[in-house]
C-alpha cells in the first residue's frame, strides 16, 4: 500500500499551514528522511522528511495555498508498487474516519429521533444542497440550517477542514455573504419545503438592529472609504493568529498595570567595562568580541532573577491550580516582518550575561528568518517587550498566554531627579509590568517589579 504524506502538526495552535517549496518533484525517488518539502506556519518555517522510500506521486499539496493539517498532500509508492491515481475525495476520505461507517464496512443505524415540533425541520430534513459531503461539527450543520446556509460552499478553518460555528459565524457577519458561494438558500431547501422568514421588529434608523454590532464585517468598514482607495491585502497566518491571541488575551486575563522608574547609569557603566573585557575570538569575518552586551540583555537577566527572588510571582494560572514554576523562562519580543515572535531563553537565572547575549542574537536571527523550532518559542514563564530603541517612553503590553506578567521596557533618557534636596541629571529607564490578577496580587506584582528595579540600579548583583 502506498505511503501517506500529511501535512503535519508543528505548533500547538496550527490548524493549517501552507506548502512554500517542495523539494521533489510528481514522480521523483525519494529515500525516508530525505527533505521533502518545507512548510511555513504561523510563526516559523521547518522542513518536513519522507516518512517512506519510494516514488513520489499524487502531489496535491500546492504551494502557497492554506492546508488543514492532517490533509493528504503527497503519497510514496514503494519500487514495483502498481500505480493507482488517487482521486482527490479519496484522498479526502483517507485523512479521516467516514461518518456513519464501521471501519469494517457495517453502516451504523441511526440513533432514534425524538418528534420534532411542526414549527422547526427535523433532525432527518432533506438537507441543504451538498451538505451532506461537506465535513462539519454537529453545530456548525444546525447553525448553516437554521440560517439557510449551502455549507459546500463555505471553507472549514477546523482539523481536515472541518467547518466549525465561527465559519458560521463569519459568514452571517459578512454583508457581502449573499454574493459570495455560501449564500443562502433563498427561502427553499432542495426538498422543496418553504421556510416563512421570521418576522423582523423595525429598528429605527439612527441605530443599529439588536444583535448587530456597528462595523462588524468587512463590508461595514469598505463602505466607509471611496472605492479605489484603498487595496485589501490579504491576512497570512501569522497575522490571524496574533488577532485571534490578542483578543483571547485581552477578554479572558484581568490585567493590571505597575510602573515605575529605574535608574541606569551604573547598569551602563557596567555594561561598557563588561563589553571592553570580552575576549577576541577568530571567525570567518575576522577577529571579533566573544560578546557584546546589550541592555536588553541585562534587562532579561534582572527580570529572571527578580522572578527567582519572588518565587510566586514566577506562576500560571490555569481554571483548577496555580502553576508555581521552578525555573525563569524569559521570553522576548522579536519584530519580524508581518508581525512578531517571542523566543524564550529557558532558565535564564542560571546563565551568564554573555550567554543569554549570545544566544539572544541567535535566536532573534534564526526568527526573521522563521527558523526557529517550536521548543523555541512554546511556552515561558514570563516575557519582555523592549521599544526603547525607537524612542518610546513607556506602553503597557499585552500578557502572552500561560504567562501572568509581561514587563514592557521604556527608553533611556536623561531626566532631571532630586537626590538628598539636590536636583541632578541620571538616565532613567521607565518600565511597566503587565500582570495577570488571577496570579498575581497588586502587591505581589509590585514586590517583583521593586526586585527587578534593585537588579537594575545594582547590576553587580547580576554577575553574582
Amino acid at each position: 500500500m502506498p505511503t501517506e504524506v500529511i501535512l503535519p502538526k508543528v505548533d500547538m495552535d496550527m490548524a493549517t499551514g501552507q506548502i512554500s517549496r517542495w523539494f521533489a518533484e510528481e514522480g521523483a525517488r525519494v529515500k525516508k528522511g530525505d527533505v521533502l518539502f518545507e512548510i511555513e506556519t504561523d510563526k516559523a518555517a521547518m522542513e518536513i522528511d519522507a516518512p517512506a522510500s519510494g516514488i513520489l506521486r499524487d502531489v496535491s499539496g500546492k504551494e502557497g495555498v492554506d492546508i488543514p493539517v492532517g490533509a493528504p498532500v503527497a503519497w510514496i509508492y514503494a519500487e514495483g508498487e502498481t500505480y493507482a491515481p488517487i482521486s482527490p475525495l479519496d484522498g479526502e476520505m483517507s485523512a479521516k474516519p467516514t461518518e456513519g461507517v464501521a471501519s469494517e464496512g457495517t453502516a451504523i443505524a441511526p440513533s432514534p429521533v425524538e418528534p420534532t415540533p411542526p414549527d422547526r425541520p427535523s433532525a432527518g430534513h432533506p438537507p441543504l444542497e451538498g451538505e451532506g459531503k461537506t465535513r462539519a461539527t454537529p453545530l456548525a450543520r444546525r447553525l448553516a440550517r437554521e440560517a439557510g446556509l449551502n455549507l459546500s460552499g463555505i471553507s472549514g478553518t477546523g482539523p481536515h477542514g472541518r467547518v466549525v460555528k465561527a465559519d458560521i459565524d463569519a459568514v452571517l457577519s459578512s454583508p457581502l455573504e449573499g454574493e459570495v458561494s455560501a449564500k443562502r438558500t433563498e427561502g427553499v431547501v432542495s426538498g422543496g419545503t418553504a421556510f416563512a422568514p421570521s418576522p423582523v421588529e423595525a429598528t429605527p434608523p439612527d441605530r443599529p438592529a439588536a444583535g448587530h454590532s456597528p462595523l462588524k464585517g468587512e463590508g461595514d468598514v469598505l463602505r466607509l472609504f471611496e472605492e479605489g482607495s484603498y487595496e485589501l491585502v490579504p491576512h497570512d497566518n501569522m497575522r490571524k493568529t496574533i488577532a485571534r491571541r490578542l483578543v483571547e488575551a485581552k477578554t479572558t486575563i484581568p490585567h493590571f498595570y505597575l510602573t515605575l522608574d529605574c535608574e541606569l547609569d551604573a547598569l551602563l557603566s557596567l555594561r561598557t567595562q563588561l563589553n571592553a573585557a570580552a575576549p577576541v575570538k577568530k571567525t570567518d569575518k575576522g577577529e571579533a568580541p566573544a560578546y557584546k552586551l546589550s541592555v536588553n540583555d541585562m534587562v532579561i537577566k534582572a527580570m529572571a532573577m527578580a522572578l527567582k527572588a519572588v518565587p510566586d510571582a514566577n506562576a500560571s494560572w490555569t481554571e483548577s491550580a496555580m502553576v508555581k514554576h521552578r525555573h525563569a523562562d524569559v521570553g522576548v519580543a522579536v519584530s519580524i516582518p508581518g508581525g512578531l515572535i517571542t523566543p524564550i531563553i529557558r532558565k535564564a537565572d542560571e546563565k551568564t550575561l554573555s550567554v543569554i547575549s549570545n544566544e539572544m542574537k541567535d535566536l532573534a536571527s534564526r526568527a526573521r528568518s522563521r527558523k526557529l523550532k517550536p521548543e523555541e518559542y512554546q511556552g515561558g514563564t514570563t516575557a519582555v517587550s523592549n521599544l526603547g530603541m525607537f524612542g518610546i517612553k513607556d506602553f503597557a503590553a499585552v500578557i502572552n498566554p500561560p504567562h501572568a506578567t509581561i514587563l514592557a521596557v521604556g527608553a533611556g533618557e536623561e531626566r532631571a531627579v532630586v537626590k538628598n534636596g539636590e536636583i541632578r541629571i541620571a538616565t532613567v529607564m521607565s518600565v511597566t509590568l503587565s500582570t495577570d490578577h488571577r496570579a498575581v496580587d497588586g502587591a505581589l506584582g509590585a514586590e517583583l517589579l521593586v526586585a527587578f528595579k534593585k537588579l537594575i540600579e545594582n547590576p553587580m548583583g547580576m554577575l553574582v
